[in-house]
């Protein structure tokens, strides 16, 4: 039981969750607009978006609108039926061009995994048995289950869930000699990240998709485009697969889908659609009439030009003073990402603090990096080893931007000027 005084605590600890959760947690109550306030009345300018999740931000009046009145109407029911929520949703996204069926999901990771399904489902029928193999990248992030993590060559994440999913193969990113030299007709699927979230922020070159495009369809394998965190405007446009000349034949969409409720979705080519029969995948939750009745508000508004465009701005204007920011700072690399997912490279072996000096072996000068940008009301996040990740809000203001960059300018010199101790 929880004292008076602890419930002001800004920080968790005890909490119920886990040990895969840190060991205290920042309680947040609400948030507005680009920001955030945590339970002792501490506001903060949010630049992780909910790790690109709140495209709209946070407190919006007509989403919640939106999912009290479709509460009130119906919550859930199974999928054995369906509703005009879902219908008017998927309509839209099908207008989109270029599918024939759009199945929903609950999570990133399980969008994933329906594509792989899929794209082994295909090669099954299409070319018998044997065409099996799934190839992913070094430095993806495709989700957590099962599947999905046997696709994200990590050992971190996977080490520990051995042995996983067979068939499996790992292909060098951006590396077309080496793609040339693997893919062939036993493969099923290509999954792949034009901007690759966890992978310290690296971007597909038009190179490599031209060729991931060519040999794809010299081999029939599904080419899969990981649109979790990249897709609805969050690189200035709806698909960023397609804004780089990538022809993917399913889409994976996740993360801002549904204003920050759970929904997910892949998008379905004809060739692929033909071929699945009834019952054969499913889901209890993926769907529902709250997330899509709310979805299809965002969608109206995160797809529009003016929208898009305004994302472009605020991304290069970003980008600008990122580099700036680099260029003060001799430890700060280079400038990564496309619209408003972007990183900034910290060149930790140049950090000048006694924790990047190695005093002591333990240390994460990035995790310190973070806390003290913390302090300075900034919440930031990470993305691979050295890279600080921004993904704000899409709403944000070039103000605001502004703002943060102030944050982060602070915290920079308040932990190089401390040693990087806490």
């Amino acid at each position: 039981m929880q004292t008076q005084k602890e419930n002001r605590s800004a920080l968790a600890s005890g909490h119920p969750l886990p040990k895969c959760f840190a060991e205290k947690l920042l309680v947040i109550r609400r948030g507005r607009g680009a920001r955030l306030q945590d339970r002792s009345g501490r506001w903060y300018l949010d630049f992780t978006g909910g790790i690109a999740v709140n495209a709209l931000g946070y407190g919006r009046a007509d989403l919640a609108r939106i999912a009290a009145r479709q509460m009130r109407r119906l919550t859930h029911i199974s999928n054995l039926y369906t509703t005009e929520p879902l219908l008017e949703l998927g309509a839209k996204m099908l207008a989109s061009g270029g599918f024939a069926a759009v199945q929903f999901l609950s999570s990133g990771s399980e969008a994933n995994e329906t594509a792989l399904k899929y794209a082994r489902l295909y090669a099954l029928r299409r070319r018998g048995e044997g065409c099996h193999r799934l190839l992913s990248f070094t430095g993806a992030f495709h989700g957590r289950t099962l599947g999905a993590l046997s696709m994200t060559p990590s050992a971190k994440y996977q080490d520990p869930f051995r042995p996983l999913l067979p068939g499996t193969e790992t292909a060098p990113y951006n590396d077309v000699a080496a793609l040339e030299r693997l893919l062939d007709s036993s493969f099923a699927g290509v999954i792949v990240e034009v901007v690759q979230g966890e992978g310290g922020l690296s971007c597909m070159s038009p190179e490599f998709a031209r060729a991931l495009n060519r040999l794809c369809q010299a081999h029939d394998v599904i080419l899969i485009a990981d649109e979790v965190q990249t897709g609805l405007g969050r690189t200035g446009a709806l698909f960023a697969s397609r804004a780089l000349g990538l022809e993917p034949d399913l889409i994976t969409l996740a993360k801002p889908l549904a204003g920050g409720l759970p929904l997910a979705a892949t998008l379905i080519p004809a060739k692929v659609n033909e071929l699945i029969h009834v019952g054969e995948h499913g889901t209890t939750f993926g769907g529902g009439p709250v997330t899509t009745a709310v979805a299809s508000r965002v969608w109206d508004l995160v797809s529009s030009p003016g929208f898009l465009a305004a994302v472009v701005q605020k991304g290069d204007y970003l980008r600008g003073k990122l580099e700036g920011l680099g260029a003060r700072f001799p430890f700060l690399g280079e400038v990564r990402g496309r619209g408003l997912l972007l990183g900034l490279e910290v060149k930790l072996e140049s950090l000048p603090t006694r924790a990047a000096a190695s005093v002591d072996p333990m240390a994460d000068p990035m995790a310190d990096l973070l806390a003290a940008c913390q302090e300075q009301g900034l919440l930031i996040l990470r993305a691979g080893v050295n890279v600080l990740r921004i993904a704000p809000p899409l709403v944000i203001t070039k103000k605001e931007i502004d703002e943060g960059l102030a944050r982060l300018t602070r915290a920079i010199e308040r932990y190089t000027s401390d040693g990087g101790s806490k």
